[in-house]
This record gives structure tokens, sequence and C-alpha cells, in this order.
């Protein structure tokens, strides 16, 4: 997985300043450097401009690399909702989302993410498109609240899908949430409500559509 990544990166993804400096200024701030890969970055800017996505829901800010990535897809005509966990980080997502040009679109609401999906949920928003990276236990329940919140035919991308591949090659050394992710893939797969396939890009992101 990672000669391929490397392979796609360095083939498909030219050097980019903005999100280069957004990556430092997480190093810089001692945050996890845990953000999607160059590609799947990419990948989600495309999967967001393709399906024509204006409102979107994102789980897990970080420093505001991926945020970056899905308004771009939108460019100057959507709007992004951004929910975080730590006030320290969405600080830092904002200010590099509004060094992007994004600064008039993007909501941040801190603290426990289901909880914030509870008030969007009582307030009657709807999203069409959402991303969903944050902790791995809540996944399935953040898969379900978003269900809830989606316009029809939203799309739902979900990453770190494949754990470094421990999900499919049992000579690959297990994370602590590879037997929770193998679950929840498969809990993805079943779902009635769902079209559902895994891209094996980065760590692996499930693309989702809701029937």
């Amino acid at each position: 997985m990672r000669k391929i990544n490397q392979y796609i990166d360095s083939v498909f993804d030219p050097q980019d300043r903005l999100l280069e400096e957004v990556v430092t200024s997480i190093k810089e701030n001692g945050m996890p450097n845990i953000s999607v890969s160059p590609s799947s970055g990419k990948f989600l800017t495309m999967l967001v401009s393709i399906s024509g996505a204006k409102n979107v829901l994102e789980i897990g800010a970080l420093g505001g690399y991926s945020g970056i990535c899905l308004a771009r897809g939108f460019g100057q005509s959507g709007s992004l909702t951004s929910l975080e966990l730590e006030d320290t980080y969405a600080r830092l997502a904002e200010s590099n989302l509004n060094k992007a040009g994004f600064k008039d679109q993007v909501t941040y609401l801190t603290g426990p993410a289901l909880e914030s999906l509870q008030k969007l949920e009582a307030e009657n928003k709807r999203f069409d498109f959402f991303f969903i990276d944050a902790d791995k236990g809540n996944y399935l329940n953040y898969l379900e609240q978003c269900i809830k919140l989606a316009e029809p035919n939203a799309v739902i991308a979900i990453d770190n899908v494949l754990v470094r591949g421990s999900v499919a090659d049992d000579e690959v050394e297990p994370k602590r949430y590879t037997e929770l992710m193998k679950e929840f893939n498969q809990s993805v797969a079943e779902h009635p409500q769902l079209d559902a396939i895994l891209v094996p890009i980065g760590d692996g992101i499930t693309i989702v559509q809701v029937k």
C-alpha cells in the first residue's frame, strides 16, 4: 500500500504549497500528523466537485487539510460545517481555511461530534456530502447520524477503512482498531440504506451513496 500510494502521489498529485504549509502548521502546533494523504485529498476535491455538492459536513477537522480539499470541490458557491472535539485544532483549521480563501464559507462546531450531530438534526440541517475522519470507535454512530442528515442521494466518504492493510492481510501487524474496522466495513457493505464501495487510496476510503 505504501509503495502504491507513493506512486500515485508522485504521478497524480503535484506539489501544493498551501497544503504543505498546512502540514507544517500542524507539526509546529504539536498536533498529530494524521491528515489525509495528498492523493486522498485530491480525491475528496474531485468527489465533491463531481457530485455537485454544495453543503458539506466534515467530522474531524484536525488542522484543516481535508477541509481545504473539500472546500476546493465546491469553490466559492458552497459551505462546509466542520466538527472538531478540540478547540485548539478547530482554531488552527479555521486559520488555514481562511488563508485558503474560504473565510466566510466554513462553520466550526467544537465538542463531542455526536452531540453536534444531534444538534444539527434538531435544527433540521441537511447536507449533500459528508466526510468522516475521526475516532474509529464511533464510526458506525457517525454514519447512522449522517444518514439522518443526508439529502437524497447524498455522498458519504469515510477514511482509514483499510487500517494500513491490516483488515485484509493477516501478515500486516494489526492496529488497535483493526477488528473494529473489519466489523464496520461489513456493516457498511450490508446496510440497507446505502450503496457503497471501498477505494484503496491513502489508508482506504469508502464511498457511500444514501438511497
